[in-house]
Parts: C-alpha cells; sequence; structure tokens
C-alpha cells in the first residue's frame, strides 16, 4: 500500500477567504471574527471558520480544540466538524517535538492544515480564517500567520488596538511579514479605542495607514463589558469558594473594585453600580454594611464579595450570607494579591456570554465597512 501523498495547497480555491491577524495577542482577532461572521452571513448563504493553530484548548473526544473554534460553533452552529475548525493545537511540548524531526513533522502539518481548510470550507462561500498572535507566531515551526495565510491563498486583515503611534508601528511590522509571504492586507481594524477619541484615532490612523497602502476598515469602540471578566471567571482565577448559591451568576460582572480597607462607613461611599468588594473574612463591620446596603437597592451594586485569607464570619453572619442575592466567594490569599490576579486577567468571550456577543455584532455591523472586505474578491464563478 502506498503512502497517501501529502498536500502543501488546499483543493479549494474557489470559496473567500479572509486571514483574520493581530498586531499581538489579545487585540481582538476573535472579537472580530465573531462579529464578522454575523455581518457576512447577511452577504452569503454559508460561512465557515477555521483557526489553523490554537494555543488555548480544551480536550473534547481525545482531541485538543482550541477554544475560539468552540466559541464560533457553539454561536453559530457552523456546520463543520469541530476537529477541522481546530486542527493544530500547540502544547508545552509542540514546539520540542517538531525541532527534533522538522522535516516530516513540517509536511504532516501543512498537510493537516489544508485538509482541515477544505473541510471549512466545502460548500461555504466565504471562510474565516482567525490567527494566533501576530504575524510571525508559529515561525519556529514554519507555520506563521503569515505564512498559513499564504498556504491557504488569503488575504488579510490585520486588528490592532486603539492608539495611533504604537499600532501603527505594529501594523506596519505585521505587514511586512505577510508583504515578504506574498499576502495582500486589505485593510487594518483599530480596536479598543475610547469614545472621546474615535474621531481624532480616526483622521491620524487614516493618514498614517494610507502612506503603508492599507485601507482603514473601522474603529471598534472601547466596550466595558467586553473586558469584565463574569463571576465564574474571577472564581476561577482567585481559586475560590462559593459561600452561597446564587441563581444566574454567570452573566453578572464588575467594574469597580474596592478592598475593604476602611470603615464602614468609607466603604459604603465608595460603592458604585456593579462594585466587586475584596475584604478579610474578619472585617464582619464591612459585609454587614454591604448586606444592609443590598437590603435597601433593588437593583444590586455589589456584583460580588470575595472574604480572603480563608476567614470564615461567625455561624450568624454566615447563615445571613446564605440567603443574599449577592455571591460571596472566600479565597486563602490576601486581598492584594486577589486583586492583582483579577486585575491581570485576560478575558476571552464564551459561548455563554449572551450580554457581549450581541453587542459585539453590533458593533462590527456599525463599524466595519464590510463591503471594502468583499469588494477585495472577484464574484465567485458558478
Amino acid at each position: 500500500m502506498k503512502d497517501r501523498k501529502l498536500k502543501t495547497r488546499p483543493n479549494n480555491h474557489t470559496t473567500h477567504r479572509i486571514f483574520v491577524a493581530g498586531t499581538r495577542m489579545n487585540d481582538g482577532k476573535t472579537t472580530t471574527c465573531l462579529g464578522l461572521f454575523a455581518a457576512l452571513q447577511q452577504k452569503y448563504s454559508k460561512v465557515g471558520f477555521i483557526k489553523p493553530v490554537g494555543q488555548r484548548f480544551v480536550k473534547i473526544d481525545g482531541q485538543l480544540i482550541d477554544e475560539d473554534s468552540i466559541l464560533l460553533e457553539k454561536t453559530y452552529n457552523v456546520e463543520t466538524p469541530i476537529s477541522s475548525m481546530s486542527p493544530i493545537a500547540i502544547d508545552g511540548s509542540f514546539t520540542k517535538r517538531y525541532l527534533d524531526d522538522p522535516i516530516k513533522m513540517g509536511a504532516d502539518l501543512t498537510d493537516k492544515v489544508c485538509n482541515a481548510f477544505d473541510r471549512a470550507s466545502w460548500e461555504k462561500n466565504f471562510t474565516l480564517i482567525e490567527g494566533s498572535g501576530h504575524a510571525g507566531v508559529g515561525s519556529v515551526f514554519e507555520l506563521s500567520n503569515a505564512r498559513v495565510a499564504k498556504l491557504l491563498g488569503a488575504k488579510a486583515i490585520i486588528v490592532s488596538r486603539g492608539g495611533i503611534g504604537q499600532p501603527i508601528d505594529e501594523i506596519a511590522l505585521n505587514k511586512a511579514l505577510f508583504d515578504q509571504e506574498g499576502v495582500e492586507v486589505v485593510g487594518a481594524i483599530i480596536n479598543k479605542v475610547e469614545a472621546d477619541k474615535m474621531e481624532m484615532i480616526r483622521k491620524y490612523t487614516s493618514l498614517a495607514l494610507k502612506r503603508l497602502g492599507i485601507p482603514l476598515l473601522g474603529l471598534l469602540p472601547s466596550e466595558k463589558v467586553l473586558t469584565s471578566p463574569n463571576l465564574e471567571q474571577i472564581r476561577e482565577r482567585v481559586n475560590g469558594t462559593p459561600l452561597n448559591r446564587v441563581d444566574e451568576i454567570r452573566p453578572r460582572r464588575f467594574s469597580h473594585i474596592v478592598i475593604g480597607a476602611m470603615t464602614a462607613t468609607g466603604f459604603l461611599d465608595t460603592v458604585s453600580p456593579d462594585t466587586l468588594l475584596i475584604t478579610p473574612g474578619d472585617r464582619e463591620d464591612i459585609v454587614l454594611a454591604a448586606l444592609s446596603h443590598e437590603s435597601h437597592h433593588t437593583s444590586g451594586t455589589i456584583s460580588c464579595i470575595i472574604l480572603t485569607r480563608d476567614i470564615r464570619p461567625s455561624p450568624e453572619l454566615l447563615e445571613r450570607i446564605g440567603k443574599s442575592r449577592i455571591p460571596f466567594i472566600s479565597v486563602s490569599t490576601d486581598s492584594y494579591t486577589v486583586a492583582s490576579r483579577i486585575h491581570s486577567m485576560t478575558v476571552k468571550t464564551q459561548p455563554g456570554d449572551n450580554d457581549k456577543i450581541p453587542l459585539i455584532k453590533k458593533i462590527i455591523q456599525e463599524n466595519i465597512d464590510l463591503n471594502q472586505i468583499i469588494d477585495a474578491f472577484t464574484p465567485i464563478e458558478d
């Protein structure tokens, strides 16, 4: 029996395809893909998705599957085997395994990406390809974002975060890698732009990008809800133990952190909508003030209370906590460590984020020039 011939290019040459790259990690590639998918569905009957190289993954049926592929599948029912939407997952030993045998493993990886793309694009009019990090990520095993875009015959969009100088510098650097591979960059998207700076950023980024030969496809406004973790994410981040049962905990988010190191009266002066309170478990005066504040407000202003140093309140107070609508979480670490861990969190959109996903769709629809993306392709021939 002869060995199967490995692919060096996908068989599909008709489906439109765009590679969504970032200037670095967490610049908004997934947000862009999530919103663009919905926008493209208004123009095309069948839209596909693939993230060829993933770095954040979960195990499904024994396979490592990228979290962003799961998000798109659960949000849109993409009708593609999940393994084809996420063909390569970079685990801790991946790079060493590749460097031990780059010739064989490199051919296998290329073949795997091409086959997955063909499956993900089967009977699709348009396929979104999400990159991983900046254009050079994956170079060590010869599957950089720029090379994958070339391999799949895709045009590219570069997503960067708000600003003028640094984002333009980073876009120019990433464009150089795409240029080196012969991949056309059809435009750039500037993400996380403060509302009061939108027009100023639009003016100067347009001027700067024009000098690079890159159209500005749009600016995405900064939205607090998109970067705020829900309470389940917080609980996992701080390795906390729930002290009470609160229904529908997942949608709750916070926009203001208070460390309870002041008097109870001083704490009440700092409370604002969606406050997260972090305080030692023996500061019962602050906990009682929070519970009293809750009882006098129909709409909760305190999203969660984290009790630190593994100190449990008195039995009487624990009984009141059990009846409270405020989620209480106990942790073993100190207040400063808890606050630092939360501040450093990278918040990823999850399939159950019903408050975020409709907002993302709306932001993309209202702020991205979809026709400019579509115009970069010639019509599909029947």
